[in-house]
């Protein structure tokens, strides 16, 4: 009996868990839109309709996070294109915030952002709102670093979330915003 009640009670907490984040995204006012099957079905690479990015302007959670502590070489910048509640609630040690790049805000920090940067600066982007094949931010922050004539950015794989592809691989993490947070 006691198992049960063990097993009941995680499932709880999971669903208390995802109810939470819906309502926050709710009540943050930038709710993203996520429709579709199950990421797994999705091919990362993708077609040249469906994804703009090539296998290699991908890179894996375990190669950013070695990249971003080692003692040594050039780190790229990475930039957050999601939604202001994740970001707070924790992301990627060092990463700017430009916002949700499904909105005009997000597009204009974004570009704020990388102003001044040499066009071939290594960029990493990243979202983890929701499954990847539905993300509403990754693809447009992606089309503007292109249409600025940036060549060295990569889009970090967040297949199902960021929760699950980076914080649950235990990937260092800080919560709160950054000082020069863009838009919301």
């Amino acid at each position: 009996m006691r198992t049960r009640l063990i097993t009941i009670s995680r499932a709880s907490a999971l669903r208390l868990w995802r109810i939470t984040i819906v309502i926050a995204l709710a009540f943050a006012g930038s709710a993203p839109v996520c429709l579709g099957g199950p990421a797994s079905q999705t091919n990362l690479a993708g077609t040249a309709s469906s994804v703009p990015w090539q296998k290699n302007q991908i890179i894996k959670p375990e190669t950013l996070a070695k990249s971003l502590s080692a003692a040594t070489g050039q780190k790229p910048l990475v930039i957050c294109v999601g939604f202001p509640v994740l970001y707070q609630g924790g992301h990627i040690v060092g990463a700017k915030f430009a916002g949700p790049a499904s909105k005009s805000k997000g597009i204009q920090a974004l570009k704020r952002e990388v102003k001044y940067l040499p066009r071939d600066k290594q960029i990493v982007l990243y979202c983890g709102c929701c499954p990847w094949n539905r993300c509403p931010n990754i693809r447009p922050a992606f089309f503007t670093m292109q249409d600025l004539g940036f060549t060295n950015v990569k889009v970090l794989s967040i297949p199902e979330n960021f929760r699950e592809d980076w914080v649950g691989k235990g990937f260092p993490i800080v919560k709160g915003a950054d000082k020069q947070e863009g838009a919301g």
